[in-house]
């Protein structure tokens, strides 16, 4: 018997019947001169070998890794992120049909797979294939690089924070308890463990393994719940495993740190630093990712990302990891005041790069307040016959040794110690001594300073380099170029 009672409405019987109509390839609705078409093109002439070998096998029914890579790129020039659009760009975008070249739509967990497994992998490879090619067709400089960096925050919770200083406490005070731990169950159950000056987990396992042993030789039942008690040696072994767990969660963090001071719980990679963004206006920290970039031409050549707070010690990184991919040097580095250091100097006159880089008190420097202060070593006269500082009461500052100081990456510099002969009975005392938070009193104490001769010689030439006609430009040229790829 046949049914009419249908359940669900027919929505196509008020359609117009089209005649279907050839071509239907979307290859004919792109224009010729859409960006689609240049993004296939520069794909197709790539080295893609190194991304082929990331796959185990290939199935014929699904994408190519080479058309997972041009739907992976035009989604980000399109500012499509998420894998679910993606897809859905895949299915009713004729662009994205275009590049796929007839081959079924991948669904998102695909996409996610090739963009963690596959396309993370090579992408310093792919970048540099894609800078070599503007470079060969004349669109680079090839001299002037200009450099600036970003903090992106995680998407982490801003609360998951694990310090290195605490865990590192609260380490040293379970080691502490540990000794005593185990010579309270040593005379408790009259056993044995020998270890040297430092407990391991190794030590603590075979300690666990004895009292496992008395437990089911004495055949003692393990109680739990209220109005039960507990044996002694349940509660030993359960201590025991406490400390145990602790010790193990303690010795992951520091190997997960490494270097770092913080990282996320839910993102192991990120590092909590104090961002730009701060809607609380408390300085809070959170979890992310220090980005660099380099611009030339208007084109980003290289990008980098680290776990360091500041962009002063991510310029040699960043350079060093430019020079092993691309094997190339830029002549120029233009970059602001934040990558201002004598490490940084010292490096580029080593590798015959020019330093364009702003002294970080450039702006302040032209401040009514700057120019007065005669507490600054700006403001007094130097006597390079002598090596002496003169102030403004008359008064010399004579070189009293040398004092060497080494940064967190290892770079060792050398700063001259400068002490006033009699700062007795003068006037501008208050005004030439700095810093309220002494003990000593202002009476006791006598101008002090600290001076880096070889920081000073090359923060002189950087300077002289950028307020030439040539740095002026460049500077200017820096603020359309770096400052634009934040917004990418």
């Amino acid at each position: 018997m046949k049914l009419t009672n249908l359940t669900h409405k027919d929505y196509t019987i008020h359609d117009d019947f089209h005649q279907l109509k050839l071509p239907i390839d979307v290859d004919y609705i792109i224009p010729e001169d859409d960006s689609v078409r240049l993004l296939s093109q520069v794909v197709e002439e790539m080295d893609l070998t190194e991304l082929y070998q990331t796959y185990f096998r290939t199935r014929k029914n699904q994408a190519t890794p080479k058309q997972m890579l041009k739907i992976m790129l035009y989604a980000y020039m399109n500012h499509y992120y998420s894998a679910r659009k993606i897809e859905s760009a895949c299915r009713r975008d004729i662009n994205f049909m275009y590049l796929l070249e007839g081959a079924a739509a991948p669904d998102y967990s695909t996409i996610a797979r090739f963009r963690s497994l596959h396309f993370a992998p090579v992408a310093k490879e792919i970048l540099t294939q894609m800078t070599n090619f503007l470079a060969d067709n004349g669109e680079l400089s090839l001299k002037n690089l200009f450099i600036d960096g970003t903090k992106l925050e995680a998407v982490a919770n801003k609360y998951t924070f694990v310090w290195k200083k605490a865990v590192a406490k609260n380490l040293k005070k379970l080691m502490d308890k540990i000794p005593a731990f185990i010579l309270q169950v040593e005379k408790d159950f009259g056993i044995k463990i020998l270890y040297k000056s430092e407990i391991k987990i190794y030590h603590l396992n075979k300690l666990r393994k004895k009292l496992k042993k008395i437990q089911k030789e004495e055949n003692i039942v393990f109680v739990h719940g209220c109005g039960k008690r507990k044996t002694l040696i349940q509660k030993t072994l359960e201590q025991l495993d406490e400390y145990l767990a602790r010790l193990k969660q303690y010795n992951q963090y520091i190997h997960i740190m490494g270097d770092r001071n913080s990282f996320s719980k839910t993102d192991h990679d990120a590092t909590f630093m104090r961002m730009k963004e701060d809607a609380m206006k408390n300085g809070q920290l959170k979890p992310a990712y220090n980005v660099q970039f380099g611009t030339d031409a208007e084109y980003i050549v290289w990008i980098s990302a680290g776990p360091q707070c500041t962009d002063t010690t991510m310029l040699i990184p960043f350079l060093d990891s430019l020079k092993e991919k691309q094997h190339r040097v830029y002549e120029k580095i233009i970059a602001d005041s934040g990558y201002e250091s004598e490490e940084n100097y010292v490096y580029l006159e080593k590798n015959k790069q020019l330093a364009f880089i702003k002294p970080s008190n450039y702006e302040i420097s032209k401040t009514r307040k700057y120019k007065t202060d005669i507490s600054r070593k700006e403001n007094m006269s130097y006597d390079s016959g002598e090596d002496v500082y003169i102030c403004s009461n008359g008064k010399k500052l004579k070189a009293i040794g040398i004092k060497k100081s080494k940064s967190k990456t290892g770079y060792e510099s050398k700063k001259t110690c400068y002490t006033c002969e009699d700062c007795s009975g003068c006037q501008l005392r208050s005004k030439c001594i700095k810093g309220n938070n002494s003990k000593i009193p202002l009476e006791e104490r006598t101008k002090h300073l600290e001076i880096s001769k070889l920081f000073q010689e090359k923060r002189e030439k950087s300077l002289e380099r950028i307020i030439s006609d040539e740095g002026t430009e460049l500077r200017m040229n820096r603020s359309i170029q770096s400052e634009g790829g934040n917004l990418v």
